[in-house]
């Protein structure tokens, strides 16, 4: 129990599988939420110091229950980074309003949840981190995002509410926009249909695969968050590929 913990929520094949790597290449007992059993199961084996956890984050009585088991198995989390996302992309007329209910609790409320089990322990042990990966759609509403922007803005307000409530109590609280498409080992299976927003926009001057952020580098990133001196903390943080419109 004396290694310290990560607790990554929203461990997919990506960004997730790589930020546990990440933590766990630097010696820290990594606990892995994530609905899918067997990818969790896959990833405990490959990974070093990881232990999977199957957890729907929307669930907040089985998020409460998983972070006590978290805790009661490895100890305090000193690291807590919340990449779990639930979206949806439509109008606010053809979008189902329940949507909007599911991805809040995903996105927003279990953050707070996390916060609330959590940040006591890091506050008491005089340090501690809160990375949150969000995007730009914190920011913007587009037509097809109604669904999805407002509570991916919420987050970000409440983790911002987070960071100014606990960054005077030695806890850092950052949030990691990430303005890009992920290189996602999803979009390659075979069969499957690429969606127009995974490709290259016509006339793309650079390499196919400059196109896209890369899971590893994002999670250098989130770890560097994690680890800024004290003097230098930063909270809006946005990462992008060199030749993203922006």
């Amino acid at each position: 129990m004396s290694e310290r913990v990560c607790l990554v929520t929203g461990v997919g094949g990506a960004t997730g599988a790589s930020i546990v790597r990440r933590f766990a290449r630097e010696g820290y007992r990594v606990a892995m939420l994530a609905r899918n059993g067997e990818r969790l199961q896959r990833l405990e084996r490959e990974i070093s110091g990881s232990k999977a956890y199957v957890c729907d984050v929307g669930d907040l009585d089985a998020l409460g229950a998983c972070i006590a088991t978290v805790k009661r198995e490895l100890g305090s989390a000193a690291v807590i980074v919340h990449n779990a996302v639930s979206e949806t992309f439509a109008t606010f007329l053809d979008g189902d309003p329940a949507a909007l209910e599911r991805n809040f609790r995903v996105n927003t409320t279990a953050l707070l949840h996390l916060a609330r089990s959590c940040a006591p322990d890091m506050v008491e042990a005089g340090e501690g981190a809160i990375v949150v990966t969000g995007n730009t759609a914190s920011l913007r509403g587009k037509p097809n995002y109604a669904l999805f922007a407002p509570t991916k803005a919420a987050q970000r307000v409440l983790a911002e509410a987070l960071a100014r409530d606990l960054g005077p109590k030695r806890v850092h609280v950052a949030y990691l926009m990430i303005d890009a498409v992920i290189d996602a080992a999803w979009l390659s299976e075979s069969g499957r249909t690429r969606p127009a927003w995974a490709e290259p926009p016509a006339g793309w001057p650079h390499a196919r695969e400059e196109y896209f952020a890369q899971p590893d580098a994002i999670a250098d990133e989130v770890f560097h968050l994690a680890h800024q001196h004290p003097s230098a903390w930063t909270f809006d943080y946005t990462i992008r590929p060199f030749a993203e419109r922006w």
